[in-house]
């Protein structure tokens, strides 16, 4: 799996895209097809599977872009910090949940009956 974070920035009505530690680069007159040559300069490094991509404006001049190719597709969102995630690492989050709305579930119940009322009666 890659992952490839690019620094993006308009300057005179075209936008630049560099890797943040890397050598790969594209530009293009419009966000739209920055992204689509960054991803192109991405798969050209590595194309080992399917291919994310998220982009995020800074200010109206700056973005970041990152390109995330091979990987399990997963889930509902983007997550970062989930490229450093082991492999059971969704199925892992999957179970912790319901054990985390229990416990809270059992303290909610708790401070009621430790306050000697109910807001119910």
């Amino acid at each position: 799996m890659g992952v490839f974070t690019f620094v993006c920035r308009s300057s005179g009505g075209d936008w630049s895209g560099k890797q943040l530690s890397g050598d790969l680069e594209a530009s293009a007159p419009s966000t739209f097809d920055l992204q689509r040559n960054l991803v192109q300069t991405a798969l050209s490094f590595d194309s080992s599977g399917g291919v994310q991509s998220s982009f995020s404006l800074i200010t109206p001049t700056s973005a970041v872009f990152q390109v995330i190719i091979g990987g399990g597709g997963g889930g509902g969102g983007f997550a970062a910090a989930g490229a450093a995630a082991p492999a059971g690492g969704a199925a892992s989050a999957a179970e912790a949940a319901p054990a985390a709305e229990e416990k809270k579930e059992e303290k909610e119940e708790s401070d009621d009956e430790d306050m000697g009322f109910s807001l119910f009666d």
